[in-house]
């Protein structure tokens, strides 16, 4: 079993956050984050603002928000616009993978002992999520409004007061690292340091914790949130209190169990769909699940004994950063010969693929395949 800090490079942002962009040192760790995504996907990011304190007081807040019954959770939901906002209950979501030939074709390539476990049957995940938008709205009429609709506040009178200062505070940590990240990714690419954050200026980014009641899914090989690659640019996770994330690294065909350092102030950043088709598939979105291996179900054991009040239920903190819905999403010239170039692993997405549209377009087309648009 791989530890994630030995696998993945470890982007150093308190560097690039205290000197000057042309130094040496901020130079080489620019060069070490666009590489890492290229080359894994993925990467560590290592952040001395964020807070441990924070991620706990999040991960309580969701935690009990999700252990209110259904029918208060189903008050807070809104299908109308695809559940872009607000709460998804589970097994409403199902894995693009499931029935995508490109993504079952990388499957069937791994070896046996590294494939993540089987989605044939495209049943919906058992797992239920909350979006909450941290964009910035745009300046002019957008042509994707249900894709930037307001904020949903819980109904249950307990959140009125905590819910969104708790939710803010958190989300814009991870929404700093990740922009930062963006940068030094532009940079490290030979880009103009803005190009990639200026395409995600008004993005609708979400701050999307999962939920995973393992008082009813506790059963090892349980997938709660099948193999799949994000539909968005870049998304940051936080610490989980329950293990149970798998990611592949680009080019490893290695299945990795997330295990963060137990101390220290880091996070985990992998490539989604919309840097992908930006680079021309230089970077390639990374793939993952959630699932209760062996690890989850030990702490399920341990967590009882020590937090025998709290509810049982694995929270992801996660966000999802965005491009902007109106953006012309196409590949970047100066990428395109480099993504020819890059070896390409069987069953990859071609350059041809990348076809000119609008990120909301982008977004639209993904949300039918998971099964949250008609």
């Amino acid at each position: 079993m791989s530890n994630l800090s030995e696998t993945l490079p470890v982007v150093d942002l308190d560097v690039f956050l205290s000197e000057e962009e042309s130094s040496q040192r901020v130079q080489e760790e620019c060069k070490k984050a666009a590489v890492a995504l290229i080359t894994y996907g993925a990467l560590l990011v290592h952040d001395s603002r964020v807070s441990e304190e924070d991620n706990d007081s999040f991960l309580d807040l969701v935690e009990d928000y999700f252990a209110q019954p259904p029918e208060e959770l189903k008050k807070d939901e809104r299908p109308d616009i695809s559940y872009q906002v607000g709460v998804t209950l589970e097994n409403t979501e199902k894995p693009k993978c499931a029935v995508d030939e490109p993504c079952l074709d990388v499957i069937a390539r791994l070896d046996p002992e590294e494939r993540p476990l089987d989605i044939s049957g495209n049943y919906p995940d058992p797992k239920c999520r909350f979006f909450w938008k941290m964009g910035t709205l745009p300046p002019y009429e957008t042509q994707y409004p249900a894709l930037n609709a307001p904020n949903v506040i819980p109904q249950a009178p307990i959140f009125k007061d905590n819910w969104q200062p708790v939710m803010e505070k958190w989300g814009k940590s991870m929404k700093d690292s990740v922009e930062n990240i963006a940068e030094m990714t532009a940079i490290g690419l030979g880009l103009p340091r803005e190009t990639i954050k200026d395409a995600g200026k008004y993005g609708p980014h979400l701050l999307g914790p999962t939920a995973s009641d393992l008082a009813k899914y506790r059963k090892k090989n349980t997938i709660l949130a099948g193999f799949h690659t994000d539909l968005n640019c870049l998304t940051i996770h936080g610490r989980s209190r329950y293990p149970g994330l798998h990611i592949w690294a680009r080019n490893t065909g290695k299945r990795i169990p997330v295990r963060f350092p137990p101390t220290g102030r880091y996070l985990l950043i992998q490539a989604g769909k919309q840097i992908e088709h930006l680079t021309g598939g230089l970077i390639k979105a990374g793939f993952h699940e959630v699932v209760v291996n062996g690890a989850t179900v030990e702490t399920i054991a341990k967590r009882k004994l020590s937090h025998p009040d709290r509810p049982c239920i694995r929270i992801s903190s996660t966000f999802f950063w965005h491009l902007s819905s109106d953006y012309d999403l196409a590949p970047l010239p100066s990428l395109v010969e480099r993504a020819k170039t890059f070896k390409t692993v069987p069953g990859a997405v071609l350059e041809g693929s990348y076809h000119p549209m609008k990120v909301g377009q982008q977004v639209q087309n993904e949300l039918k395949h998971i099964a949250l648009m008609a």
